[in-house]
């Protein structure tokens, strides 16, 4: 969604996701949760706040001065660079008054957090229930605002031709502000997950950026929807093929699980199919195969 209404890749969206883990933890031990799960709305709101101060600090006044998409880009990758560095304040002395809440509750530290405490079912995560769940319903949630709300004819009459949007009276800067919101909020959901199931540690978000451009260039980027594809085959790829090359020939492939995966899959998916999955003819493709 940033990209589409920037057309700017987002170098600083990894951040939206580590704003959400910070969230989680903050929210899970300060306000004594019972469950991790009980931050998402806080992950959700710290990654669309976080998303929506970027666009309008950053990137709106640098487009309406006319800056050049390669300017937007380094202004994405400045704001990461300077997150990181404020993440690593928080984590190491803005929440000193609260440390000795965190110590009772197990996490002396941050900066290399163990993972937030997660339920079980049948021996197994529930993060692995949870996860897919809350991937169907946000996924659902997105088609239902995009082709069923007045939202969503807004916000595509605004990406295809933001001009003659203003013109028939849709008030454009409205609509990206919102695309802003809910693609932080859904990146602070996604951090809130990670921090379940990994944890979480300084500098994060520079193996997170890896997995996320993978995924929405093998998805597509111009297809929201592509994303969830392209996100759940880079997952695939990083998790399930790499940890049977691990375990049945070398451990030494487990090197390429930072980043290297995904960078593999991304420089594939740019020879093949630059335009992602989602534009590519399958029917033609069978045919051929035929």
């Amino acid at each position: 969604m940033t990209y589409q209404t920037t057309k700017v890749p987002n170098f600083a969206f990894a951040d939206f996701a580590v704003a959400g883990m910070n969230a989680s933890y903050f929210s899970f031990i300060l306000l004594k949760l019972t469950s991790p799960y009980l931050a998402v709305p806080f992950s959700i709101l710290a990654g669309g706040v976080f998303a929506l101060l970027m666009y309008l600090l950053v990137m709106r006044p640098l487009i309406r001065k006319g800056s050049s998409i390669l300017l937007l880009m380094i202004a994405t990758l400045a704001v990461d660079i300077l997150f990181t560095g404020v993440q690593s304040d928080i984590v190491t002395i803005g929440f000193a008054p609260f440390s000795s809440a965190f110590i009772r509750a197990g996490f002396p530290t941050l900066v290399t957090a163990a993972p937030l405490p997660d339920f079980n079912i049948f021996g197994q995560s529930g993060l692995l229930i949870v996860s897919p769940v809350m991937l169907a319903v946000s996924t659902a949630l997105m088609y239902l605002l995009l082709k069923k709300s007045k939202f969503g004819i807004a916000m595509r009459a605004s990406i295809e031709n933001p001009s003659l949007a203003r013109i028939v009276g849709i008030n454009v800067d409205r609509v990206y502000l919102v695309s802003w919101f809910i693609a932080g909020g859904l990146g602070g959901l996604a951090g809130c997950l990670y921090a379940i199931g990994d944890g979480m540690s300084l500098g994060l978000q520079s193996a997170l950026i890896l997995d996320i451009f993978a995924g929405s260039v093998l998805g597509g980027l111009s297809s929201i929807y592509g994303a969830v594809i392209g996100g759940m085959l880079v997952a695939v790829g990083e998790n399930y093929v790499l940890g049977e090359l691990s375990s049945r020939i070398s451990s030494q492939f487990s090197l390429l699980a930072i980043g290297g995966v995904s960078m593999i899959i991304l420089i594939i998916t740019l020879l093949v199919a630059p335009k992602g999955l989602v534009a590519v003819n399958w029917k033609k493709v069978l045919l051929r195969r035929d």
